[in-house]
């Protein structure tokens, strides 16, 4: 069975998906999508993701608690395990992850794993950036990706 919900953020609406046990999504919901904006959380799983990504928005969370079970294929995976590591208010290059899963040669693929990342922010794809320290790629949008570090970085941020 899966349900979802919508969340106003300063970031515009998300969509929250889940199974009966887990986080399935959440992404962005932009002015053209025809996505129900007035959906409530209709489980307690939903209703602890809205609290905690409003949490999150307010600087007062910076770490989720919410079981995750993301789409994807099994380097993908590995790969959004990593992310997950990277902790609030830090970032890492595309290279750093590749050596953090043990495959060095693996950047490009890395970049494209991150790109597939269903659970936005939740799973923090945001926080990796090019090898340059230029904020690069986010399906998000780049001036989202730069919100989001802006506020991990804040002062009392989490």
């Amino acid at each position: 069975m899966s349900t979802h919900c919508t969340l106003p953020s300063p970031l515009g609406w998300l969509s929250i998906s889940s199974n009966t046990d887990a986080i399935t999504e959440l992404r962005f919901i932009d002015a053209t999508d025809n996505t129900d904006k007035n959906i409530e959380p209709a489980t307690p799983l939903l209703k602890s993701a809205c609290r905690q990504l409003t949490e999150y928005f307010a600087g007062t969370r910076r770490n989720f608690e919410l079981p995750l079970a993301p789409r994807g294929t099994p380097f993908q995976h590995t790969v959004w395990q990593a992310l997950q590591t990277i902790p609030h208010g830090e970032h890492r290059s595309y290279k750093d992850i590749a050596l953090l899963i043990g495959n060095p040669g693996a950047m490009r693929a890395v970049g494209l794993a991150n790109g597939r990342n269903p659970i936005a922010i939740i799973i923090p794809c945001h926080r990796v950036i090019g090898a340059s320290g230029k904020l690069v790629g986010y399906a998000g949008g780049i001036e989202r990706k730069s919100w989001l570090l802006q506020l991990e970085a804040a002062p009392g941020s989490g």
